[in-house]
């Protein structure tokens, strides 16, 4: 009888089915694929919340980080800092009209014809002339040296009369003054002579170089200031504030250099010019930070209002401050740009008549400003506080 072989007992274990990991019993096989697919739907889910649509209150929170809420604003700030800007321009400079022009009066030799001159004068302007009476033309001149007066009017020791000018203390007021006058005297048939005692300087005559330099370090002061927050944010308090001299100087430099040097138009006290700029520049630089300070990204705002929209229709540079509306000529004088055009003004043509006020109000500008940024500096949007950390760690 044949013997059938034996079976190998290993093949028989390698046959045998794999057993199963034993289970605990809460596990439940069929929960496997459901709890997959519900990881699917939470992944899923994190931006549509299950397929349920956005409430109101959720898109507006959505737009309000967009892009699009500072862009549309803008859009209504710029439209109405083009009308502002035209508009104040306009008011007042277009239509220049005389409001208070101090007069001086000598009493000392007079001819017929010099007090139906003098109340023709008012008449014709309005009663906008106010009259100072002197004793004598000395006197006087010291008046007009001083800037009290900005014209005299006395005998000439005959049947005529003199109109003494100065083009320097505002050429509109001059040219209106010598116009009127002409028109006066052929009214009343009265010789009239008329000089200009303080002409302007012969490449500036119709004396809006210095409105012009003074408007530029103005301009040039906030836009460095713009720029270097937004290329040198990372500047510490005081390092900004050393950067912001530091350019004012150089910028103050520059403009007296092509102004006189280079163009011929005027000739500076070059360092006192030069200074003035430079403090000018400064101090609208600082205004600015101040305001970046305390409102952000919208300090361009108040700083355009104060210093163009304002203060450079206001200044007396383009339209002496007689002929400007009343509340400008008054105001006028407060702002950086109007002190920086009358320190300059008194700088060029009046050397030893200097003034102290245009230097305060530049100084009380910057003074506050820098310590408005200082105080409150840590809400500044620049500095190294301010920086990712990746910038922070590779600087």
């Amino acid at each position: 009888m044949s013997e059938e072989p034996a079976e190998d007992p290993a093949k028989e274990r390698a046959e045998e089915p794999a057993e199963e990991p034993a289970r605990g019993p809460d596990e439940d096989p069929a929960r496997e694929p459901a709890e997959g697919h519900a990881d699917g739907q939470r992944a899923h889910g994190a931006h549509g919340a299950h397929g349920r649509p956005p409430t109101r209150r959720e898109k507006w929170e959505t737009y309000k980080k967009s892009p699009y809420v500072p862009a549309v604003v803008l859009l209504f700030i710029l439209a109405a800092a083009a009308g502002l800007f035209a508009g104040s321009y306009t008011y007042a400079m277009a239509n220049p009209t005389p409001h208070r022009i101090p007069a001086a009066v000598v009493e000392g030799p007079r001819t017929p014809y010099a007090e139906p001159f003098v109340a023709g004068m008012e008449k014709a302007l309005d009663a906008s002339l106010e009259l100072h009476r002197y004793p004598d033309r000395a006197r006087a001149r010291a008046a007009l040296e001083e800037q009290k007066v900005f014209v005299i009017l006395r005998g000439d020791g005959g049947d005529g009369v003199v109109m003494e000018l100065a083009a320097a203390s505002g050429a509109t007021v001059a040219q209106l003054l010598g116009e009127t006058g002409v028109k006066v005297a052929h009214q009343i048939g009265a010789p009239l002579t008329v000089t200009d005692v303080k002409p302007l300087q012969k490449g500036d005559p119709r004396g809006l170089a210095l409105f012009y330099i003074s408007l530029a370090a103005v301009i040039i002061g906030f836009v460095g200031a713009i720029q270097l927050s937004v290329h040198a944010r990372a500047l510490l308090p005081l390092e900004r504030i050393l950067f912001t001299l530091a350019y004012a100087l150089l910028g103050g430099f520059a403009i007296a250099a092509v102004v006189d040097w280079g163009l011929g138009a005027l000739h500076l006290p070059f360092v006192q010019s030069w200074l003035i700029l430079a403090f000018t520049m400064f101090t609208s630089g600082m205004v600015f930070t101040m305001f970046n300070t305390l409102i952000g990204r919208w300090a361009m705002i108040p700083t355009w209002g104060v210093m163009v929209l304002l203060g450079n229709p206001s200044s007396g540079g383009a339209v002496s401050w007689p002929l400007l509306p009343s509340l400008l000529g008054h105001i006028g004088r407060w702002l950086p740009p109007g002190a920086s055009v009358n320190a300059q003004h008194t700088a060029v043509y009046y050397q030893g008549h200097q003034y102290v006020f245009p230097y305060l109000v530049l100084g009380v500008w910057s003074l506050v400003s820098c310590t408005v940024f200082w105080v409150w500096r840590h809400r500044h949007p620049g500095g190294r506080d301010h920086m990712p950390e990746h910038a922070a760690t590779a600087s």
